[in-house]
């Protein structure tokens, strides 16, 4: 088994092999990319053939974002060289994507208010004698558009009324347009739902087919399994380690990672629990939520599992106060409950974390200081005034037990990392010391390491004797960090799994017919 912890002075200058025969389509070699204070690229090298789907994995702040935009032209390497197709490749993004790169970063460099077409050809719209050709441009348009799937989509559309799903598959038909021979997808099923992502995943099989070499980032490791002839690993600006698919396991590569094994990875570790924190009986919450009974003890976490669907994030707002409950009992630290309103599951010690952050937990553009009031602004107010020194050691406290990294807390929370960003709803949770936290996929979207964070601040919430319920789409994540795993099906909790006895096949059957093998 590859020893990463063992091997990290070795791999320093490590470099994937040139490639079996030919010429390969990319080849970076010995890349150097330093900022005042920081060396982001330590000699980076890797080769993608045409009809390779190359994964690049790693922590934030391993090089990936760096060497992309050095692939694109955006950053200048200090050293090293770049060939494609065995030509140096000249400075520039101009260059870049006269060459054949293109990039669609995991936030899109689309405009809404433009049409789909002038979207596609963006600076580069068809012209004659310096006039657009609007027919030629539509034509294009709409083969290009047919190769991701969208070709009901009319190239005349105003691309802003197309729902965030086509939009990201107008981003690949705009790299289509263009005759990009290497495409570089940054995150590209972040902001996608299930079927979106199986749709995204035929459009990338489809390109590999047709000769397009594919660099694929991703924090997700099922989609890197899924989809990728090769691994790349980065840390510390460093290519650490390059293997064909069926040469690495999920721990091989995390370990590769991190630099530390799987078994560090879930921190979980068995605690005493309390008494029964939250009692839910018979819970109906339509059109989704059909009957949930179950209880979380103090102190312990409890995992839920199913499939899209299936009203895993409808049952912990059902809980919260935020959807409406119209049958069954909610019972906290040994009190019925009523609650119209978070408000209310607030002030009977519940606390849920969003699944979109950015959409539903967090207020982008206030500071880390006001996104952690938020729920305590309560007992934070003297005469309906709230105190302003008190909500300052209120955040400072909260930002220092999750190791927000922020200059101060007056930063603004937008400008965080996504761990970062999910620490600071984690230090908003715990500020009002609820008996029950709930969190819906507290991991979506964040790197390797600060998983691990997040995990090591669950376990330490638990450990203080907070009841934990936890929604997640990842089985290893479940398996990883639960004491229990509760499955639901079609609205129902089906089964309860101990630890011991549960395993990714069991939840599997469970969650996709409703009945145990």
């Amino acid at each position: 088994m590859h020893d990463a912890t063992s091997s990290q002075h070795q791999h320093a200058a490590f470099a994937p092999p040139r490639g079996e025969s030919g010429v390969p389509l990319l080849h970076m070699e010995g890349i150097v990319k330093s900022f005042p204070g920081v060396k982001a690229l330590r000699g980076v090298s890797l080769t993608l053939h045409a009809g390779e789907v190359m994964a690049i994995v790693g922590e934030n702040g391993a090089g990936k974002s760096s060497l992309i935009k050095t692939l694109s032209g955006a950053y200048e390497p200090d050293e090293g060289t770049i060939e494609i197709n065995g030509a140096p490749l000249a400075r520039g993004t101009h260059a870049a994507i006269d060459a054949g790169v293109a990039v669609i970063y995991q936030e899109l460099s689309l405009i809404n208010d433009m049409t789909v077409a002038e979207n596609l050809f963006l600076g580069r719209m068809p012209a004659r004698r310096g006039f657009v050709v609007r027919r030629e441009a539509d034509d294009l348009a709409r083969r290009a558009l047919a190769q991701v799937g969208l070709g009901g989509v009319s190239p005349s559309m105003r691309l802003g009324d197309l729902p965030l799903n086509k939009r990201q598959l107008v981003e690949v038909a705009k790299a289509l347009a263009r005759n990009a021979r290497i495409l570089v997808m940054d995150e590209p099923t972040a902001a996608l739902q299930h079927d979106d992502i199986a749709n995204l995943y035929g459009v990338v099989r489809r390109l590999r087919g047709e000769g397009m070499g594919i660099i694929f980032i991703s924090h997700h490791l099922e989609e890197v399994f899924e989809l990728a002839d090769s691994a790349v690993v980065m840390r510390d600006g460093k290519t650490v380690d390059w293997r064909p698919m069926p040469q690495w396991t999920e721990q091989d590569l995390v370990q590769a990672m991190v630099a530390r094994t799987l078994d560090s990875f879930y921190p979980w570790e068995p605690r005493e629990y309390g008494p029964i924190a939250l009692e839910v009986r018979n819970l109906a919450s339509p059109p989704v939520v059909r009957e949930a009974s179950f209880s979380v003890r103090a102190g312990e976490i409890v995992g839920i599992a199913g499939i899209a669907g299936a009203g895993r994030t409808e049952l912990l707002k059902a809980i919260f106060g935020a959807q409406k409950v119209t049958r069954g009992e909610i019972v906290v630290r040994g009190n019925r409950v009523s609650l119209r309103s978070p408000t209310d599951g607030v002030a009977a010690g519940l606390v849920y974390t969003a699944e979109d952050r950015k959409l539903e937990g967090l207020v982008l553009d206030a500071s880390i200081e006001e996104n952690v009031a938020l729920s305590s602004l309560k007992s934070l107010a003297t005469s309906g005034f709230v105190r302003s020194t008190r909500k300052r050691r209120l955040a400072q406290e909260a930002s220092a037990r999750f190791a927000v990294r922020a200059p101060s807390v007056t930063a603004i929370t937008g400008n965080l990392s996504g761990g970062n960003q999910q620490k600071v709803i984690l230090g908003r949770a715990s500020a009002t010391q609820p008996a029950v936290i709930m969190l819906d996929e507290p991991t979506r979207g964040i790197d390797i390491g600060a998983k691990t964070e997040i995990y090591t601040h669950m376990v330490a919430m638990a450990r203080a004797g907070a009841a934990v319920l936890m929604v997640s789409s990842e089985l290893p994540e479940l398996l990883g960090m639960s004491d229990r795993v509760l499955v639901m099906y079609r609205g129902r909790i089906v089964t309860e799994l101990a630890r011991d006895e549960a395993d990714s096949e069991k939840v599997i059957q469970w969650a996709t017919t409703g009945v145990g093998a």
